[in-house]
């Protein structure tokens, strides 16, 4: 894990517990090498989005019961944060062409966005208004990365990526 700069890695089924587990070591290890408290808070809200996917969002395959995997890494610049969970294919357009549209706004097209969709505040049959990723992109300032990976006629898995600036903003 040290030679990957990983800070933390849990993969496994994901409970509200596990979440809150997770969310408390991180900022443990974040409070002992002394991050700046706005990095610290970006990271977390972050993680909280992440992790809130996974549990709201996962799909179970057979014996997997909501099974995934979460990472966080530290590299010198940044926080790269890392979840990947099954969704069913027919879940696929639809996230994909959301996540490419995040992706083509700026600062202020996210901002935009976000507003728009808490003034709608249409709630999913899983809980979510779809803020999530728009939040992510707007804390961290980069590109939202992803992969849907088929694994069979039914599942996918998802892997997502965003980095965390540990520079402080000018």
């Amino acid at each position: 894990m040290s030679d990957k700069s990983l800070i933390l890695v849990y993969e496994g089924e994901f409970t509200q517990e596990i979440t809150k587990s997770v969310l408390v070591m991180a900022e443990r290890n974040m409070d002992y090498t002394g991050e700046e408290s706005n990095i610290k808070r970006k990271v977390f809200n972050v993680m909280v989005e992440c992790l809130q996917n996974i549990c709201k969002h996962a799909d179970s395959v057979q014996e997997k019961e909501k099974e995934a995997i979460f990472m966080i890494g530290k590299e010198s610049d940044y926080y790269i944060i890392t979840s990947g969970n099954y969704i069913i294919n027919s879940d696929v357009p639809y996230l994909k062409s959301k996540l490419e549209k995040i992706n083509t706004l700026d600062k202020e097209g996210l901002k935009v966005l976000y507003k728009d969709m808490i003034s709608k505040s249409e709630i999913s049959d899983k809980g979510g208004a779809g803020l999530g990723f728009v939040d992510i992109a707007r804390k961290s300032g980069e590109k939202l990365e992803f992969e849907f990976e088929p694994i069979n006629d039914v599942y996918s898995f998802f892997s997502f990526k965003t980095k965390i600036s540990r520079i402080k903003d000018l």
